[in-house]
């Protein structure tokens, strides 16, 4: 359903078609420059692509790499993550998080989440570095868990909104350690920092950071595609050798690398749609906005997402709470509306990350939330009669199940009242 036009009656989760078809000239074009100058791998599309994403993230470097999860571990190893090392991220996220941190040859350790923001949650990150890991001789932080050194943080900036990077960035300088950002979700979020005083970018705080271009991002490829930002540069000259098999030039390998590079073709077709994302990104606040004033009337059953007075978000998802979201998801699926839910099952308890032994119960605030969040429809081109419409299913089912449930507990009174 995710990429097909909505049709009078039906309403996707996302509709890729659309954006697709209004720029296709301009997309084209990218194709047929490629094929004319055999400009296929490297050179000035790919170039230009990354001065511009530089500039949209307000960071001195932008390196364009083939995924996201790709971007996310030449980060951490351009930052010095190695084999052995502990890097602390959420368990709420995608497993692209933990398998860039894997790969990177390091192990992921976990600190639960904010409720409200479904961040990481600094006051949680505290107590890790505070009771959970203790410093040896050498200065080095140790884990308790693994006896292993932690050396980075990677905080996710989940749906579209940024971390509380203030509170991350300040415990990450008391005990020495790096900032890796994941903002795979976040083109173009914004945080204000008080420390520095004003308005910064995803992408612009760590030491580094990772974007995706998965085509359902607010910035899509067609095709995967992902990109690193970072103010330090040999940070990014590291990561441009990663991605190329260690070359500093031509056939000259520093390092043994990967085969991470960016089509070109990707490059220029995501240059031609960044020229559009603020626009798409104010639409997608426009529509998040009109949610919350819909939902308003829902009295509770349905919880908005929460946007602190620090953060624009961006909401590369519109995700909401209620208690029975495997019936509200059938009923929308029912009224032909698409839904999703991002993430069912938190990393911890994911068959890959068994042999970590951590239990159910270990992080609570991750495990409430996974089973009872649900994605609504979001894409810039919503209308506001389509959203009005998902409300008005929503609320027929929350009026329907707070029925019942009344009618549940009258039954339960009348046959007490027979006992007695």
């Amino acid at each position: 359903m995710s990429g097909s036009h909505s049709s009078a009656n039906s309403i996707p989760f996302l509709d890729l078609v659309t954006p697709h078809v209004e720029l296709e000239q301009e997309l084209t074009e990218v194709f047929q420059k490629a094929l004319r100058t055999a400009g296929f791998i490297g050179g000035p599309m790919v170039e230009d692509f990354e001065k511009a994403f530089a500039a949209f993230c307000e960071a001195s470097y932008s390196v364009a790499i083939s995924s996201g999860t790709d971007a996310l571990r030449f980060a951490l190893m351009a930052c010095g993550v190695k084999s052995g090392d502990v890097v602390v991220t959420v368990p709420h996220t995608f497993i692209a998080t933990t398998e860039a941190i894997s790969q990177a040859g390091a192990l992921p350790e976990f600190v639960d989440i904010d409720e409200q923001t479904y961040n990481m949650d600094p006051a949680k990150l505290v107590e890790y570095l505070e009771r959970q890991c203790t410093v040896n001789d050498a200065g080095a932080l140790i884990s308790r868990r693994s006896g292993r050194p932690v050396t980075a943080i990677v905080p996710v900036h989940l749906y579209g909104q940024m971390a509380d990077m203030d509170a991350i960035l300040e415990l990450a300088e008391r005990y020495r350690l790096v900032v890796i950002e994941d903002a795979c979700q976040a083109h173009g979020a914004e945080y204000f920092s008080r420390k520095r005083n004003r308005w910064m970018k995803a992408g612009s705080m760590g030491r580094a950071a990772a974007f995706s271009f998965y085509p359902g991002k607010n910035l899509g490829a067609c095709g995967e595609a992902g990109a690193a930002t970072t103010n330090d540069a040999a940070i990014a000259k590291t990561m441009k050798m990663l991605r190329d098999h260690g070359q500093a030039t031509k056939y000259y390998h520093d390092m043994e690398g990967y085969n991470g590079r960016l089509d070109s073709i990707q490059a220029g077709l995501l240059h031609v749609k960044l020229n559009h994302l603020a626009k798409w990104n104010a639409q997608r606040r426009e529509r998040a906005a009109e949610y919350n004033r819909l939902l308003k009337s829902a009295d509770g059953a349905v919880v908005c997402p929460y946007e602190g007075l620090r953060s624009r978000a961006i909401y590369h998802l519109y995700v909401v709470r209620t208690a029975d979201r495997e019936g509200l998801m059938e009923h929308l699926k029912t009224a032909g509306i698409g839904s999703g839910i991002h993430y069912p099952i938190p990393l911890h308890l994911q068959k890959a990350y068994a042999a970590m032994n951590y239990r159910k119960g270990d992080f609570p605030v991750t495990e409430k939330t996974a089973a009872e969040i649900v994605s609504l429809p979001m894409f810039p081109q919503l209308t506001a009669a389509q959203q009005g419409r998902v409300v008005e299913e929503i609320l027929n089912f929350t009026s329907m199940t707070a029925r019942k449930q009344v009618e549940a507990d009258a039954g339960t009174l009348t046959s007490a009242d027979r006992r007695a």
